[in-house]
């Protein structure tokens, strides 16, 4: 418990309250610098080798699904969702804002928890935050919502040999992702495409094209 109440006060130490650029509905506890921000988790926590603080910025392909699923409540509205590797909780806020029945969030991180629990209390939402994987799972959640998941070889091919069976069961399987390389696109359907907002210390342009894509079967 001590941990946890250890990573709230940092979260709200080190971060603010701002309106994800591409979703404003939402806001989340977010930071400017990703690089700093690393070392103080592992200066402050004394924790070594912690995973980056994927859950203290707006990814595009994150802010893509939740433009989308805002857009579209009709894909979320009174069915279970789930929000895989979720980071700061922002696709699951999403779909709690658009009329989700529930909606859990996982990531591996167990900042990631953390985060989603004060970005959910900031939005007024409620979500069931996990720590753990997802892959290999199936809970019967009807909507799984992956942002952002393929910018490595061996986590695309884990995320895509999870997530196929699952679309082809007949789940709805929404992945958002600005053209990473090792995006499966072959076995995608395009249904949205926005000109994101990012910041330069994540990737390599200041707006970025991002795609929602629905996985094959669903």
């Amino acid at each position: 418990m001590t941990v946890i109440l250890d990573r709230a006060a940092f979260i709200r130490t080190h971060t603010r309250l701002m309106a994800v650029p591409h979703a404003p509905e939402i806001v989340l506890h977010l930071a400017d610098e990703a690089t700093a921000l690393w070392q103080k988790t592992e200066d402050e926590l004394g924790e070594i080798g912690l995973p980056p603080p994927f859950w203290a910025f707006a990814w595009a392909g994150g802010q893509a699904l939740a433009r989308y699923v805002l857009d579209h409540p009709e894909t979320v509205a009174g069915r279970r969702v789930l929000d895989v590797a979720t980071g700061s909780g922002l696709v699951a806020i999403a779909a709690a804002k658009a009329g989700a029945a529930a909606v859990t969030a996982i990531d591996i991180d167990a900042f990631c928890e953390v985060a989603v629990g004060l970005n959910a209390a900031a939005n007024g939402v409620a979500i069931t935050a996990m720590t753990g994987d997802a892959i290999g799972r199936d809970e019967g959640f009807d909507v799984i919502l992956a942002g952002d998941v393929c910018y490595e070889r061996s986590m695309t091919a884990t995320m895509m040999a999870w997530l196929q069976p699952l679309a082809k069961a007949g789940r709805t399987v929404l992945i958002g992702d600005p053209g990473r390389t090792y995006l499966p696109r072959d076995h995608l359907e395009k249904r949205a495409e926005y000109m994101v907002p990012v910041t330069r210390e994540l990737e390599d342009l200041e707006i970025k094209k991002t795609a929602v894509w629905a996985l094959a079967g669903a």
